[in-house]
């Protein structure tokens, strides 16, 4: 395990941040989704989360390792990387609904982990990651591009990783004209009274359901449906209704084609070693890059 460098407890400024940011309806509130979620989480679905961990990462344990998880969200990852064995595992997150939703879920799944930290800080915020550094596995799913500065958020994650180390990142597919639209529509929910937003976001959502349920239909396998929604567990062990919401909702909002995350990361000496992408489609382009030994370092 590479010794990753001693966390520093300071103040953070995240949480008045945060709150003006909901207040002006420019950002959207992961947490309070991520609460919600926990309502439906168990151990299936944590298994879940474990194996998708496992078959990304090409491991069958993080036995030794210690991992951060920037942006954690509901904390299932973190709680992964602990049942998989990870040595040290430190989970932040910008929004404080989501910094008690991982503690809730420590608490709940794991209270004997003394070795898995929650707190509060932005991954743009330099002061509280410059203590961040020397990580064996740095995770960001689905984060980066929710920060209203990816390419600031992307390098900051580079900087925790440690020589040698690993960092594995998603972020949303760009669709050209079609991300331009849906970032018209996220901000749309952010800017609604409370009350409109879930009505909105089933509205937006039903075109594409109904589209799916027909085509099922259509060949006559109505079931395939179903399941994709009982069966959305499969998929991370996360929950599809949370997602919806968080899609509909989730901003700021900004995207990438593949190509473009794999040069910038090229640029500062990552290698890439895998890849899965949305096919060009909706969805999160995967990613996980090695940064080179200590004596090659990152330029």
């Amino acid at each position: 395990m590479t010794q990753a460098t001693p966390l520093s407890h300071a103040p953070s400024t995240v949480v008045p941040a945060h709150a003006e940011e909901v207040r002006r309806g420019e950002r959207f509130e992961f947490g309070e989704n991520w609460q919600r979620f926990l309502s439906v989480l168990d151990e299936q679905r944590i298994a879940e989360a474990e194996r998708s961990l496992q078959a990304m990462l090409g491991v069958e344990h993080l036995d030794g390792l210690s991992m951060v998880d920037a942006g954690c969200g509901s904390g299932l990852f973190s709680l992964a990387a602990v049942r998989l064995g990870a040595a040290r595992v430190h989970s932040f997150d910008f929004d404080p609904s989501s910094v008690a939703c991982a503690r809730e879920l420590h608490r709940r799944f794991a209270p004997d982990a003394g070795h898995w930290t929650v707190a509060g800080a932005s991954v743009l915020e330099e002061s509280s990651l410059e203590p961040l550094e020397g990580w064996d596995l740095v995770y960001s799913w689905g984060v980066l591009h929710h920060t209203g500065d990816m390419r600031r958020g992307l390098d900051n994650v580079a900087r925790a990783v440690a020589p040698g180390g690993r960092l594995f990142v998603s972020i949303y597919n760009d669709q050209g004209l079609r991300s331009r639209l849906w970032r018209a529509v996220k901000r749309t929910y952010n800017v609604l009274p409370a009350a409109l937003r879930v009505p909105f976001a089933i509205a937006v959502m039903a075109p594409r359901e109904a589209l799916s349920l027909g085509l099922s239909t259509a060949t006559l396998k109505p079931w395939r449906y179903v399941r994709s929604w009982t069966e959305y567990k499969r998929s991370r062990g996360m929950s599809r209704w949370h997602d919806l919401i968080d899609w509909v909702g989730g901003y700021p909002f900004e995207v990438a084609t593949p190509e473009q995350i794999f040069e910038h990361f090229k640029q500062r000496g990552f290698t890439l070693e895998k890849l899965v992408t949305a096919g060009g489609g909706l969805g999160c382009n995967q990613f996980v890059f090695r940064r080179p030994p200590a004596d090659r370092p990152v330029t």
